[in-house]
C-alpha cells in the first residue's frame, strides 16, 4: 500500500494513502476528540462534531473522520477556530445526556469523561440550557439493557448490529430532540428474536446507554475484548 506523508501539529506523519485524517492522528498519538468514528465505516456519520481539525490551504475548519490525507498536507487540531467548534459539540451534547457519572455502567471508561479530561471540558456545561429528556429505559432482558438518556446518538451501536453482526435490531426512532435509539420495531429488547446475545453494541457504546447486567456478562465482554 502506499503511503503518504503530512504534517500534523508541526510533527510529521507518515500514513497509507486513502486513510482519513483522524485515524492517521490517533495511530501517530496524536489525540482528536471524537465519539461517533469507526475506522471500518464506509461513510463516516460525522454525526458528534468533535473532531475538526484545520487544514493548511482550506477556508474552514474539517470533520477528520471524514477528510482523506494527501500528500504534503499541513494540520492542526489546535485553533482558537476548532476550539470553538469542538467545546460548542461538546456543550450541545452535554446539554442533553444524563450526567451522573457516578452510578453510570461507564464511569471512568466514557468517552465524554476522556474528551473533558484531554481538551479541559467542565461536563457541567453553563452555555446551554439543561434539558432533561427521561426517556424510558429498556432493561427487558437480563443481560443487557439500553438507556437512551445517556445516548449521544453516535450510532455506533446501530453500525455494528447492523452492519458488522448483521442482526438489524437497533435503529434511531422519531426526531429532533425526541430522536433516540431504539429497537427497529420499538419493540423491547427482550422481545427481539433476531437478537444474538452477541453484546458487540455494548462494546461499541462510549458513554454507557447500553451497559451490562450481570458480572457474568461484564466479564464475558471484557474477555471478547481482549
Amino acid at each position: 500500500m502506499a503511503h503518504v506523508n503530512i504534517t500534523i501539529d508541526g510533527t510529521p506523519v507518515k500514513t497509507n494513502e486513502g486513510d482519513k485524517i483522524l485515524w492517521a492522528a490517533l495511530e501517530a498519538g496524536i489525540y482528536i476528540p471524537h465519539l461517533c468514528a469507526i475506522k471500518e465505516a464506509e461513510s463516516p456519520p460525522a454525526s458528534c462534531r468533535l473532531c475538526f481539525v484545520e487544514i493548511e490551504g482550506y477556508s474552514s475548519p474539517v470533520t477528520s473522520c471524514t477528510e482523506t490525507v494527501k500528500e504534503g498536507m499541513k494540520i492542526k487540531t489546535r485553533s482558537p477556530q476548532v476550539d470553538r467548534l469542538v467545546k460548542s459539540a461538546f456543550d450541545l451534547l452535554m446539554s442533553v445526556h444524563h450526567l451522573e457519572c457516578k452510578n453510570c455502567p461507564a464511569n471512568r471508561r466514557c468517552a465524554l469523561q476522556e474528551v473533558a479530561k484531554k481538551m479541559k471540558f467542565p461536563l457541567r456545561q453553563k452555555t446551554h440550557q439543561k434539558i432533561e429528556m427521561e426517556l424510558p429505559v429498556d432493561d427487558s432482558r437480563s443481560d443487557f439493557g439500553l438507556d437512551p438518556n445517556r445516548c449521544v446518538l453516535c450510532g455506533r451501536c446501530i453500525w455494528v448490529c447492523n452492519e458488522l453482526v448483521g442482526c438489524r435490531v437497533l435503529d434511531f426512532a422519531r426526531r429532533g430532540l425526541n430522536m433516540s435509539v431504539s429497537t427497529f420495531d420499538g419493540a423491547p429488547l427482550a422481545k427481539q428474536e433476531d437478537c444474538t446475545g452477541c453484546l458487540k453494541c455494548v462494546e461499541f457504546c462510549p458513554t454507557g446507554a447500553l451497559y451490562l447486567n450481570s458480572d457474568e456478562d461484564i466479564i464475558k465482554a471484557e474477555v471478547g475484548r481482549l
